[in-house]
């Protein structure tokens, strides 16, 4: 495999914790396919996180709807919960490249039609939200064949820091792109930060038909047969199914901040699309602080502390955010926020990721992925529902009332596997 070769000499102990290294944070680069995909995926990341800000904002000009406007953010995970089981059967089925390519071009045109629409004047609530469900079709198409592909492109110990990366490049954009799409909002429209996202998926289909993998064995099975297969795997191995229920539990609290972001800043603070792409600037560059280290805290505090540490930390910034009404107040919770969200979501994806054997390795991820965003989307849609019942800081404390009790709750009848319990990979 290209990149993949190692040097017969061992390296130093210098070499093993720096960070180009062997071990180091940021080793997967070595490898020239990896490197040349994060890059084509941090643009495309940034495009789409602009496509976000917009359609969110958007829906706040079509409607007063505070559930319709949270809705936005549970179409884009719904199709992950209701297909992404049968994305992942399709990742371990058939050539995960030609998967990819499929998904990234359907998105171009999606992507482009949703511009064209609304430079026209012709979207509506219902339509806007029927082009970000579709965009979150092609993202539940693409991702578990991506996540599946990194163990084709780093060597295995280098796994977790390859799925930080990935983390870093999704958060470099969302720290940089809202306030690009806050920006491009204000001096032209919306339709412009849809266009933007379009032509964004471009790069990454250059790399995808340039990348010549090593061929992959693949013994077909009816696309049923093996979500089933999947599904049995996840439902039978007790240190998945302990993960699986922990996910769902901190989707459905984490949705809060994302799914009534929009209406906070706009309502709740009276701010404007830059204080709105500033909020998801600040809790971006959080993550990408955060992410570098996940590894060395999670070896040191282990799957359960690392998951108190960001549960903790997302609980006080989210019952700030509820309570502040100005945007200086508000940015340092967003920070915290971003900060909380890699340190739980990337642990949770490398204790799955390595739990998994490569022949369903697909299925696996895509029923983590089907389970945390279903999760996420469910509690969108209740977050959303509270604010149009009770207010905004009623469903915000809510939130953060859900994910702590989910946690302390969980931790006692669904404990998190010890490091090294259950390993299929390298931990």
């Amino acid at each position: 495999m290209e990149g993949s070769q190692q040097s017969p000499r061992p390296p130093s102990a210098t070499a093993q914790t720096s960070p180009g290294g062997p071990d180091g944070p940021f080793s997967p680069f070595r490898h020239p396919v990896f490197r040349s995909i994060w890059i084509a995926n941090l643009f495309s990341n940034l495009g789409a996180t602009m496509q976000g800000v917009a359609a969110a904002w958007l829906m706040t000009d079509l409607t007063s709807s505070h559930q319709l406007v949270a809705l936005v953010q549970a179409s884009t995970t719904v199709p992950i919960m209701l297909f992404g089981v049968f994305a992942g059967a399709i990742a371990d089925n058939y050539d995960r490249r030609i998967v990819m390519l499929i998904a990234q071009s359907g998105m171009l045109l999606v992507s482009s039609l949703l511009a064209g629409l609304t430079y026209a004047g012709l979207i509506s609530p219902i339509l806007l939200l029927a082009f970000t469900l579709s965009v979150g079709i092609g993202t539940a198409l693409n991702a578990p064949a991506w996540q599946a592909s990194v163990r084709q492109v780093v060597a295995p110990r280098q796994i977790p820091q390859a799925i930080a990366l990935n983390s870093i490049s999704f958060n470099i954009a969302r720290s940089v792109g809202p306030a690009l799409g806050g920006l491009l909002i204000s001096i032209w429209d919306v339709s412009f930060a849809f266009a933007i996202n379009a032509v964004s998926y471009i790069g990454l289909i250059g790399v995808l038909l340039w990348w010549r993998p090593q061929h992959r064995k693949i013994a077909p099975t009816p696309i049923l047969p093996a979500v089933w297969a999947g599904l049995s795997y996840c439902a039978k191995t007790r240190p998945l199914r302990r993960i699986l229920t922990r996910s769902f539990a901190l989707g459905l609290g984490l949705s809060a901040y994302q799914a009534l972001l929009p209406t906070v800043v706009s309502d709740q603070i009276g701010g404007t699309e830059i204080d709105f792409g500033m909020m998801l600037g600040l809790f971006g560059i959080g993550s990408i602080c955060a992410a570098p280290f996940g590894t060395t805290i999670r070896r040191k505090l282990g799957l359960e502390g690392i998951l108190m540490l960001g549960t903790g930390a997302f609980v006080v910034s989210l019952s700030i955010i509820a309570e502040v009404r100005t945007i200086p107040l508000a940015l340092p919770a967003a920070f915290i926020s971003g900060m909380a969200w890699v340190l739980i979501l990337t642990t949770i994806n490398t204790a799955v990721q390595l739990r998994s054997p490569e022949s369903i390795l697909g299925r696996c991820l895509s029923i983590y992925q089907a389970v945390t965003f279903g999760g996420m989307a469910i509690g969108a849609w209740i977050w959303g529902a509270l604010a149009d019942w009770k207010g905004l800081p009623f469903a915000l404390h809510a939130g953060s009332v859900a994910l702590l009790a989910g946690f302390l709750l969980l931790r006692v009848l669904a404990p998190l596997p010890r490091l090294g319990e259950g390993l299929v990979g390298e931990d």
